[in-house]
């Protein structure tokens, strides 16, 4: 799985074709070669044919038309288009500007920055710790001061597939970030590394050798998915399965009568992110139901006879909140010539006033204000606020048990 692109590739050294005696020969029109004299005298590197691969799917993300590529075969006699190659087969280009232009168009034009996430598992630690990092350098990224180009490789298992990444990132003066379980890539990846000089990071061995001395115990070097590791069914399987199913069903006020079964209970005017965040926290094995708020619409009266200390309300800036109604009445196919308040400035202060006027009423609620936070720092302040009032901690945690 890759994100974002830009993976350059070094070129053979231009061909010369000796010259023949005696006269030139008549070109057949029908075994005509439509491949320009410039274009002959280059052509790509097979290199890696997995680069090769993760290079033109990279350019296709980066919205940068490509040729279609053709499988290096004998002279064909007319100019119809060619399969694309299966897996295994090397790429060929069929122009200079395939290979010039559109990867290092990629590479040159922004002058961004490379960051190379490799990953013998999904790359998730990896890709959400990068993320995490990144989010320090908002005012530079936002502004476009130091652009940044991500990419991310994940199921990499294999030494020669991790060589042919860190000699790209070479190239390229990009950094390697990588988690990989086992030792002998992890010394691999850094050893290789020191030798091309690429600046790199290894996210996972200095916290797993931290974690072995403090247990004891050495650990297994495989990496999640191994055919050595086993996942058996447990019971908090089966409880995010629950929780999933029942969060979905309490969607959008559905069954008021169930309300008494949720672990944790939203409440919240339309497009504050309810539905996401009940499904978010249901992942996590607890059972959601989300109560939508309308002006004009009684709440249900079991609302208020459930434990109140498991309802959360969500609010939302007015301006923010327009503009994502504005979006979602597009998607919903309204036109400007549809009459209706849903995305008003007038209407949506009326409907937050309302709700505000209600968490007031109720002041056990706690009322989360999640503009610009994403799904997973709205799921942070609900599981925080869930576990201190349910373990009654004076220190502000979430606990989990292993």
């Amino acid at each position: 799985m890759i994100s974002s692109s830009t993976i350059s590739l070094s070129n053979f050294p231009p061909k010369s074709t000796p010259p023949t005696a005696g006269p030139t020969p008549v070109p057949d029109p029908k075994q005509t070669n439509h491949r320009t004299p410039e274009s002959d005298r280059r052509k790509l590197n097979k290199g890696s044919s997995q680069l090769l691969r993760w290079s033109r799917a990279r350019a296709i993300r980066s919205g940068v038309k490509l040729d279609r590529p053709v499988v290096q075969r004998p002279p064909v006699q007319n100019t119809e288009a060619v399969d694309p190659p299966v897996a295994g087969e090397s790429l060929y280009y069929s122009s200079e500007e395939e290979e010039d232009g559109c990867l290092a168009e990629m590479e040159d034009a922004s002058g961004a920055k490379h960051i190379y996430m490799v990953s013998d598992g999904t790359g998730w630690t990896a890709e959400h710790s990068v993320n995490a990092a990144l989010g320090q350098f908002e005012h530079c990224l936002v502004d476009r001061g130091c652009p940044v180009n991500t990419h991310l490789f994940s199921g990499i298992d294999d030494v020669e597939q991790l060589m042919e990444i860190i000699k790209q990132a070479a190239r390229e003066n990009a950094m390697l970030i990588y988690t990989l379980a086992d030792e002998n890539m992890a010394a691999s990846a850094r050893h290789a590394c020191k030798r091309w000089s690429v600046p790199s990071t290894d996210l996972l061995s200095p916290i797993t050798e931290a974690i072995a001395l403090h247990l004891g115990v050495s650990p297994s070097g495989l990496p999640r998915g191994a055919p050595g590791r086993k996942f058996p069914l447990t019971e908090d399987y089966f409880k995010r399965i629950d929780a999933i199913d029942f969060t979905i069903k309490q969607d959008d006020g559905a069954l008021p009568q169930n309300l008494h079964k949720a672990d944790i209970v939203l409440a919240g005017v339309s497009r504050t992110g309810k539905t996401p965040l009940s499904i978010y926290l249901a992942q996590k094995g607890f059972k959601v139901a989300n109560v939508p708020i309308v002006m004009g619409v009684a709440l249900p009266k079991t609302l208020f006879k459930i434990d109140q200390e498991k309802i959360f309300a969500l609010t939302i800036n007015p301006v923010v909140l327009q503009t994502i109604r504005r979006a979602r009445a597009k998607t919903l196919g309204f036109t400007e010539q549809t009459r209706t308040n849903y995305a008003e400035m007038d209407h949506v202060r009326e409907e937050l006033d309302f709700a505000c006027k209600i968490f007031a009423q109720n002041p056990t609620w706690p009322v989360i204000e999640v503009t610009g936070k994403a799904i997973e720092e709205t799921a942070v302040t609900v599981l925080r606020h869930y576990q201190d009032r349910k373990n009654r901690c004076s220190m502000p945690r979430i606990s989990k048990r292993y």
